[in-house]
C-alpha cells in the first residue's frame, strides 16, 4: 500500500526513486537510474512535459490522478512491467511512438545513424529504404522523415507488430510513402531492391535470454531470442540481402552483444562495425559489393 500522505508530484518522484533503488530494478527501457525513471514514470502518467518547472513539483494531484498513479507504480514495482509499456509511449529520434507487448521497446542505436543522415556511408540519397523487423515502425518512419523523397517499406513477421507500425504511420502521417508487408526475414520481399536496408532484428541467444532481467521478458520473444546463438535471423538476411540491394546500396544490421559471434563466424568478412557517441556497439554495415563478394558464403553458413 502506498502512503496516503503522498499528495504532490514531488512526493510521488522521490517515494517512486525510494523504491526503486530498493526493489533493484532493471533500467535499459530508456533510462538508467532511478530517478530517470521515476520522474519519466509520474510525469508521463499525468501527460505532463518532462522539462516541467520544478515549481510544479509541488502541485498537489487530484484523488483520481493518485489513484492512476497508484495503480502504474504498483506495475513497474511488483511486476516489473517497462515504462513504455505502462504509458503506451516511447521515444525514438526524438519522435513519439505508439508501444505496447506486441512490439519490443525502442533502443537501438542506429536512431544516431538516422540522426546523421547515415553520412558519410551513403553513396547518394536513398530512394527505397527498408526496415526489416520493423516492430513499432520507428526505424523506418524516423527514416522516412529524414529522407522526405523516400518510399520506405516496413517488414514483420509478426502481424500484430505490424499492426503497431501501422498506427505509428498513422501518427506520423507518412501513409503516402510507408507500408507495412508481413515478411519472414526477405521472403515478402521478392523482386523488390532498395538503397537501404536497416535491420534490428532478433540476436539473442538463448542463454543470454534466459538470465534476461524480468522486464526483458515483457517484451515479445519473437523480437529478442534466434535460435541457440541467436543468429538464425542473421545469418538469412547476411545470406540473402545481395538479391535485395542496388548497386550502390548499404547494409546495416543490429547484432548487439553477438557481434564475438558474428565476426568468428565469418572471420573471412571485413565488416564495418559502426561507432557511437551515445552509446551503444554491434551494429554492422556492409556494401552491395560486399555481400555480393560473400554472398556464396554467407548461403552456406545459413
Amino acid at each position: 500500500m502506498i502512503a496516503s500522505c503522498l499528495r504532490t508530484l514531488r512526493d510521488y518522484i522521490r517515494w517512486a526513486v525510494s523504491c526503486f533503488n530498493r526493489e533493484n530494478l532493471f533500467f535499459g527501457h530508456g533510462t538508467d537510474n532511478a530517478w530517470d525513471e521515476a520522474r519519466q514514470l509520474v510525469l508521463g502518467a499525468l501527460h505532463l512535459p518532462w522539462e516541467i518547472d520544478d515549481s510544479y513539483l509541488d502541485c498537489n494531484l487530484e484523488d483520481r490522478e493518485i489513484s492512476h498513479l497508484q495503480g502504474l507504480l504498483y506495475r513497474r514495482i511488483n511486476e516489473r512491467v517497462p515504462i513504455a509499456y505502462l504509458l503506451k509511449e516511447a521515444w525514438f529520434c526524438g519522435m513519439s511512438f505508439i508501444v505496447d507487448e506486441r512490439v519490443l521497446i525502442p533502443r537501438s542505436p542506429i536512431g544516431e545513424l538516422i540522426a546523421n543522415y547515415f553520412e558519410p556511408w551513403l553513396a547518394r540519397l536513398p530512394a527505397r529504404i527498408l526496415d526489416l523487423c520493423t516492430g513499432s515502425g520507428c526505424i523506418g518512419i524516423a527514416c522516412a522523415y529524414k529522407f522526405q523523397d523516400a518510399e520506405v517499406v516496413l517488414g514483420d513477421l509478426s502481424f500484430e507488430a505490424l499492426e503497431v507500425a501501422n498506427q505509428n504511420i498513422e501518427r506520423h502521417g507518412v501513409y503516402e510513402r510507408c507500408c507495412t508487408v508481413q515478411s519472414d526475414g526477405f521472403d515478402g520481399m521478392s523482386g523488390q531492391h532498395f538503397d537501404l536496408i536497416v535491420s534490428n532484428p532478433p540476436y539473442v541467444d538463448a542463454e543470454d535470454f534466459a538470465k534476461m532481467p524480468d522486464e526483458y521478458h515483457h517484451e515479445p520473444k519473437l523480437g529478442l531470442a534466434c535460435g541457440d546463438d541467436g543468429l538464425n535471423l542473421v545469418r538469412r538476411i547476411l545470406a540473402e540481402a545481395a538479391d535485395h540491394l542496388t548497386e550502390k546500396g548499404l547494409l546495416i544490421v543490429e547484432v548487439g552483444n553477438s557481434q564475438m559471434r558474428v565476426e568468428a563466424l565469418y572471420h573471412a568478412v571485413d565488416f564495418t562495425w559502426l561507432d557511437f557517441q551515445h552509446g551503444g556497439y554491434g551494429v554492422l554495415m556492409l556494401t552491395a559489393e560486399q555481400c555480393k563478394e560473400h554472398q556464396a558464403m554467407f548461403a552456406a553458413l545459413v
